[in-house]
């Protein structure tokens, strides 16, 4: 089937997203928080999730880990993959603003045109970016998924 396919139509649904954020008391967003591997971002926006839904607000983490085992199990770290990984994340992120929720995410995501093209999808006001700053030695001391290690060693 073509992506565009014309006999692919977009339903509109009776429940807008407008009521949906009535009834969460607040609006969707997506929280997109990039760094180096290593960086903190997982732990951080995990932290931020649970202060969150402590709060009553409805929300949902996205880490660059687990969809590799779910959503993005067939992709692989080539150029095209991790541009794929990104749109994907993108796509459920997007749907789940829609639902009205406050969608956390924590992926690597270098290129600023992947992020662009997550911002746009998503739109201008419902999209967050959060750099997490930490220092490359910082990283690579902590290492935990021994990248920095294998990087070094050729």
């Amino acid at each position: 089937m073509a992506l565009h396919d014309e006999n692919v139509v977009w339903h509109a649904h009776p429940v807008t997203p407008q009521q949906r954020e009535q009834r969460h008391g607040h609006r969707g967003v997506v929280l997109w928080f990039t760094g180096l591997s290593g960086s903190g971002k997982s732990t951080v926006a995990g932290a931020l999730e649970e202060a969150l839904h402590k709060l009553g607000v409805s929300t949902y983490l996205l880490d660059g880990d687990n969809v590799r085992h779910g959503l993005c199990s067939d992709l692989g770290f080539s150029d095209a993959d991790r541009k794929e990984n990104i749109r994907r994340v993108g796509e459920v992120a997007n749907l789940m603003v829609d639902a009205g929720l406050v969608v956390l995410t924590a992926f690597i995501s270098p290129h600023r045109a992947e992020r662009k093209m997550v911002r746009e999808r998503v739109g201008e006001g419902r999209f967050i970016e959060v750099f997490v700053d930490t220092p490359l030695a910082t990283c690579e001391a902590r290492d935990p998924k021994g990248l920095y290690k294998k990087s070094a060693g050729g």
